[in-house]
């Protein structure tokens, strides 16, 4: 069966393609983005202005398209932050649905932190033990960790990379100062899960998921062979943190020179690079691994369980 998942998020509207089958994991045949970065569209009583909506639902038209011509028999379709915490939320959601000529399923914050730790438990499998998962969106960082297929613990906070540069990091370059408010305000926001999660098991693995991580982890990380001799990459909090001071000094224009930062990135890596450092700092973790499955993947393993496959 070939199934699409189109996640509408705060920095991208995102398009996968895969094909499932009973027993098996989803095999991706296509990948397709459109960067919007909605927070830039927000008004200042929160809600999303007509240019933002007409943006987004051209993306999800050109899509739906996609979709259509790539033979997907069933279309999955996900908001995230930006559209679940807009003021004009709902008239949004039936452009959105008028658009793709389905319903849309909006993601609660905890939602998104569940599906996100699925396809990552799933990807390293029973044999990780404990996991401790990080996911840093446009709009929220999702927190989860847990044992199990699902988390016992999982958590939204509004400390995503979009949001974040537009808060506090609007110059460009930031420069330390701007840098330094925006470490205390994500440290005072990720106080709270420190201390839920103080005293619970240690994860046996920590996993970092999400665009942002990625490319944080090809400019900061290095390759790892993996159990199954497959290379994972691994990110170490000391070399991200040695890399934010140059972040913040370099004009966004450059930043897309350096290694794994896409053009779409270069505007807030270096608050997602912030925001990253101060998890890892707030829960004790000297490196994280990443996961090449996320969102996406968590919402298509999920619904072929429910067609009671496998």
């Amino acid at each position: 069966m070939r199934l699409g998942v189109l996640d509408i998020g705060s920095n991208t509207v995102h398009l996968l393609v895969a094909d499932a089958h009973p027993g098996g994991r989803p095999l991706a045949a296509s990948s397709h983005r459109t960067v919007l970065r909605l927070m830039r569209y927000l008004t200042p009583d929160g809600a999303i202005s007509e240019d933002g909506v007409a943006a987004l639902v051209e993306a999800v038209v050109h899509a739906r398209d996609l979709a259509e011509r790539e033979n997907v028999e069933e279309l999955l379709a996900t908001a995230t932050s930006a559209v679940r915490e807009a003021t004009n939320g709902p008239e949004v959601i039936d452009r959105i649905e008028e658009a793709l000529g389905a319903s849309l399923q909006v993601l609660g914050g905890e939602t998104e932190a569940r599906f996100t730790f699925l396809a990552v438990r799933r990807w390293f499998g029973w044999s990780a033990g404990r996991i401790l998962l990080f996911d840093i969106g446009g709009g929220s960082l999702e927190v989860a960790a847990g044992d199990e297929e699902l988390p016992d613990y999982a958590v939204s906070v509004p400390l995503g990379a979009g949001r974040m540069t537009l808060e506090y990091l609007m110059e460009d370059p930031p420069g330390e100062a701007a840098v330094a408010a925006l470490r205390a305000h994500a440290a005072e926001a990720l106080d709270p899960i420190r201390a839920a999660l103080k005293g619970t098991p240690r994860p046996d693995h920590v996993v970092g998921s999400s665009k942002t991580i990625r490319s944080l982890a090809k400019l900061a990380g290095f390759p790892r062979p993996g159990w199954s001799g497959t290379p994972r990459m691994v990110l170490p909090r000391q070399a991200l943190g040695q890399w934010i001071p140059r972040l913040a000094r370099i004009p966004a224009a450059v930043r897309k020179e350096l290694p794994g930062i896409t053009p779409e990135r270069t505007v807030q890596i270096t608050a997602g690079a912030v925001v990253l450092h101060e998890t890892m700092k707030a829960m004790n973790v000297a490196e994280l691994e990443v996961s090449p499955w996320a969102l996406r993947e968590g919402v298509m393993l999920r619904y072929i369980e429910d067609l009671g496959w496998g």
